[in-house]
């Protein structure tokens, strides 16, 4: 085979003419100076079969017509220069005329043979690394990445098995030009993509492209769009069914969540209206009354915050701001008692690059979490600079959170056993708090163990120092 077409896939392309006309010349030499000491071992017409040896190599090389050049050569040098009378073109016995006669038939038979076997030597050869490149594109093409992604792979392995510059696959209709030759890839009457080849192959060359690649990479190809769009189903299913499940838990929770302050508010504004009631327990219904107002407007905020982060729409606006402002602005929104929490924040604490407003909020949700579950202890809130990054950790004295939950505290409407049991929340805050963290940069993490509290670890890489002027 070529340095060409090492695959043989392109074309069947031999030695040059000239060259097997060479090695038969040399070959017939060669035997012709062989033959001379074994006459004197071996009767002459029966040596003249040693020139077969010559007649095989031609054919096998260089296909019938030389090997029968070589035969024929071959019977001429054995006549002349071995038998009698030698030095001339003439037979004198009857015997020899029989022997160079069965010489010739049989080498131009052998020749054929030799022929046959090597076509179909080649042609073996030839399926076998059409079954590897086939394997190779399958293994390419079929392992389970988007196909886009691994189309110019696929090309660049077939343009190294065609040995040719380069070559392309596209997943749509390409008209060929005067430098690259379009095939059609198609499944059925569909043209699901286009082969592109350089335009200066021979055309045998083109034509065994056509016809052993063009059909492997068009099944090839149309298995790995059916299977992008099954995997696209099954992505589009969990979809529909997580936002099945989010629809399901969120009407139970607004459904609960919004009934429990609306009757709240109704039953305290009844009274109201009543000339009976006096002042005190007036402003003690009016307090509830905003107290109620107050959760739901929070959970309402809550609500609206997890729609924009579910759809993406949170986009931040980050700008270089103060983790300890942040805190301290989160901690004012909660309008909680004082000894609530007890901050502990490093000095001159660098600053983030993130949308303050957003982690005001992601902070207001966490520590009002640990402000519910803590059990009435003050809550520990620290925030130092590791590093790179700032850390900061909020603990609770709570009961902590079994290991089998702290996968799932993070989900939304997620609430633990302690939630159900008595503590008031929609559940939305901690998922909350992490798409507002991560959305800026940050990671959240958990970490707890039942009966000794609960911490949560939030960390962002600090703003990069702007370079100095002048």
């Amino acid at each position: 085979m070529s340095r060409r077409d090492p695959l043989g896939l392109l074309g069947d392309r031999r030695p040059s003419f000239w060259t097997g006309i060479l090695a038969g010349a040399v070959g017939v030499a060669l035997t012709t100076l062989i033959v001379f000491p074994l006459k004197e071992i071996a009767p002459v017409a029966a040596l003249v079969v040693v020139y077969l040896i010559a007649v095989l190599i031609v054919s096998i090389g260089w296909g019938v017509v030389l090997g029968s050049l070589t035969a024929l050569a071959g019977a001429l040098a054995f006549n002349f220069f071995h038998i009698p009378p030698t030095g001339r073109f003439t037979i004198a016995e009857a015997e020899n005329w029989v022997a160079l006669a069965v010489f010739f038939v049989v080498a131009v038979v052998a020749s054929s043979l030799a022929e046959a076997a090597r076509r179909r030597t080649q042609e073996a050869d030839q399926r076998r690394r059409e079954a590897d490149l086939a394997a190779e594109l399958a293994r390419l093409l079929l392992r389970g990445e988007d196909l886009r992604t691994v189309l110019p792979a696929a090309a660049q392995r077939l343009a190294q098995a065609l040995s040719v510059p380069s070559a392309a696959i596209e997943l749509r209709p390409v008209e060929g030009d005067e430098r690259r030759v379009a095939f059609p890839l198609r499944e059925g009457t569909r043209q699901i993509g286009t082969l592109l080849l350089p335009s200066d192959l021979p055309e045998t060359s083109l034509r065994r492209a056509q016809e052993r690649v063009v059909p492997q990479l068009e099944a090839l190809l149309a298995a790995a769009q059916e299977r992008d769009e099954l995997l696209g189903d099954v992505v589009e299913t969990r979809a529909l069914r997580r936002s099945d499940i989010i629809k399901t838990a969120l009407l139970r929770s607004v459904s609960h969540d919004l009934r429990t302050p609306i009757t709240a508010i109704v039953t305290a504004a009844e009274p109201l209206a009543s000339e009976r009631v006096d002042d005190e327990d007036r402003r003690e219904l009016a307090r509830g009354i905003q107290v109620e107002a107050r959760r739901l407007s929070k959970l309402i905020e809550n609500l609206l915050d997890l729609s924009r982060l579910e759809a993406d729409a949170a986009e931040p606006r980050p700008e270089s701001c103060s983790i300890e402002e942040v805190l301290e602005a989160s901690i004012d929104d909660l309008a909680l008692p004082g000894e609530t929490f007890n901050v502990s924040i490093q000095g001159d604490l660098p600053p983030v690059r993130a949308d303050s407003a957003q982690l005001e909020r992601a902070f207001a949700n966490l520590l009002e979490n640990a402000a519910r579950h803590s059990g009435g202890h003050p809550v520990s809130l620290r925030a130092r600079a590791v590093g790179q990054r700032v850390v900061v950790r909020v603990v609770d004295r709570g009961p902590g959170i079994p290991s089998a939950q702290r996968a799932r505290v993070f989900e939304p409407f997620y609430r633990s056993g302690t939630e159900r049991s008595g503590h008031r929340g929609s559940g939305l805050g901690l998922a909350i708090a992490r798409g507002f963290v991560e959305a800026n940069g940050g990671t959240i993490a958990v970490e707890s163990l039942p009966g000794q509290g609960t911490t949560f670890v939030v960390e962002f890489p600090t703003a990069p120092v702007p370079a100095s002027v002048g």
